[in-house]
């Protein structure tokens, strides 16, 4: 049975799900939601789905992740209104006893929050390793050996060769996107990042990103433009608008920073803002022909944009957190403001 057949069964099986208590809920919520469940399962496959299926496949998968949320969602309040949402004999008007209950990291909500805005408009999620050879890092995304543009980045060698580092973004995963699939790519690439940066309050030495990348034919800049406003608006709302201004990086040109409206002083004026109106959200770009090349697509006959963001960053303006430390000292009096009552697996 194809991926889509099933896909196609596992909807009509998410019509018939019937539960009495909030516990059977829990339990179809665990099986089709899970860390093994269905749907997730399904997601694991479709990395082997090949390119040109994977836009409409994504489409009609990230609809059953939908649709089994709800669905879900739709029985725990059924059970709920129908009073099953306790069990047993007791007295059920005495006050319930209180149970810790965890909670997912801020910075873990925020990049699913990114992966799911993504996911809506047909991005894949590419995954690659953390410790990354010269090549990867580096070499394939128009970074010379001794190009001055390898000293933005203060790297992390590690001793496994000359040539292996700790990966200074994710940047690599797309090289290694490219290299491995055929256009149309489109594609989001979200994990850890190091740098040898002195901690404070605005900088730290480990990191997360989500970079984006899309190449195919007649791939434009106002394409890229659009792509980061509807990001932006879906995250923040629809009344922020963006701003680039031209910037540089190796491995795109034309180059911009990405400005955001203050989403906290609504572009009047604070000290998030430094009172400009304007906070600084993300990089982006054309991808550079000879990155292309170098990946072993011909850039006569393709263009791609690629854009990267720091997922501290965005939590920062999102949660209006000052200092990046506190993500890292699993202070549980700071995670508990996080919890959103219900611990996911």
């Amino acid at each position: 049975m194809s991926l889509k057949e099933r896909i196609a069964t596992l909807e009509e099986e998410l019509r018939s799900l019937a539960a009495e208590t909030r516990d059977e809920a829990e339990q179809l919520r665990v099986r089709w939601l899970g860390r093994n469940g269905v749907v997730t399962v399904l997601f694991e496959e479709f990395k082997q789905v090949a390119s040109e299926e994977k836009r409409e496949l994504g489409q009609v998968m990230n609809r059953l992740k939908v649709s089994a949320q709800a669905r879900i969602d739709e029985l725990k309040n059924s059970a709920v209104e129908a009073g099953n949402g306790t069990e047993g004999t007791g007295d059920i008007t005495r006050p319930a006893r209180t149970e810790p209950v965890g909670s997912l990291h801020p910075i873990s909500i925020v990049r699913q929050r990114i992966i799911d805005v993504f996911g809506r408009i047909g991005y894949t999620v590419s995954q690659g390793p953390e410790v990354e050879d010269d090549h990867h890092n580096f070499s394939a995304l128009n970074f010379p050996p001794d190009h001055p543009a390898r000293d933005m980045q203060d790297t992390f060698f590690v001793d496994l060769g000359a040539d292996m580092a700790l990966r200074t973004h994710t940047s690599s995963v797309q090289v290694r996107v490219m290299e491995s699939s055929k256009p149309p790519i489109r594609t989001i690439s979200p994990g850890r990042v190091y740098r040898n940066e002195a901690i404070s309050a605005r900088a730290h030495c480990m990191f997360h990103q989500v970079e984006g990348l899309y190449v195919d034919k007649g791939v434009s800049f106002a394409e890229l433009k659009g792509t980061l406003d509807h990001f932006a608006k879906a995250m923040f709302g629809a009344d922020v608008k963006i701003r680039l201004r031209p910037s540089y990086f190796p491995f795109t040109e034309p180059s911009a920073e990405v400005d955001m409206s203050c989403s906290i002083c609504g572009g009047s004026g604070c000290n998030v803002c430094k009172h400009s109106g304007w906070v600084e959200i993300m990089g982006c770009g054309m991808v550079d022909p000879a990155v292309l090349t170098n990946c072993g697509i011909d850039p006569e006959v393709y263009s791609g944009f690629a854009f990267g963001m720091g997922v501290e960053r965005i939590a920062q303006l999102l949660y209006r957190v000052p200092d990046l430390r506190l993500y890292w000292e699993n202070d549980v009096r700071f995670l508990e403001q996080f919890n959103d009552g219900a611990f996911r697996a």
